[in-house]
């Protein structure tokens, strides 16, 4: 497996394995699949600041992970939320953890202090996949998202990165880290 940053060829791809989770499965709370257009902008978006990874198998997309603004104001720079998708035919195979801790390893060199999922509930494989990468449950919001003629709820899970020094180093990025 490859872990490696997103390009312009993997977008097909990546939607692909996006587009089973939007239309069948309440993972994301989106009803419909986004634009090639409106994806791809999402991706630029993300790229400006933080990384936007794939995972690679003979040359085949397998997964991908990114980070993202947690929030809009300055004081939040410190802290990202973070997201994964794999192929769902390829689930407990260790692609998810290497996204993940790839991920968690670059946002470590851009200062990044805190790293925050969100996550549909209940959804047992995802928190306890989380847990097992060191994240810890912080906040459970009940019913409030809408999808598939049911209410879901949804929990913030969360994991420190850094040390959260008194003066912290700003974030920085750049394309090649490491």
């Amino acid at each position: 497996m490859r872990i490696r940053f997103i390009e312009e060829k993997d977008i097909e791809s990546v939607m692909e394995i996006y587009r089973y989770y939007v239309e069948n499965t309440d993972i994301t709370f989106e009803y419909v699949m986004p634009s090639r257009e409106e994806f791809t902008g999402r991706i630029r978006d993300i790229l400006k600041k933080y990384p936007y990874l794939v995972a690679e198998e003979d040359g085949i997309v397998t997964g991908y992970a990114y980070a993202g603004t947690f929030k809009g104001r300055a004081a939040y720079d410190w802290a990202v939320e973070t997201t994964v998708y794999v192929r769902k035919d390829l689930h407990k195979k260790g692609t998810g953890r290497a996204l993940y801790l790839e991920l968690e390893h670059l946002l470590k060199e851009q200062n990044i202090q805190n790293l925050n999922a969100c996550i549909t509930w209940p959804n047992e494989p995802s928190e306890a996949f989380h847990k097992s990468l060191g994240y810890k449950t912080v906040a459970h919001f009940e019913k409030c998202g809408y999808k598939f003629e049911r209410w879901l709820d949804m929990i913030w899970m969360q994991k420190f990165i850094g040390s959260h020094p008194d003066k912290p180093d700003p974030v920085i990025w750049r394309r090649n880290i490491s």
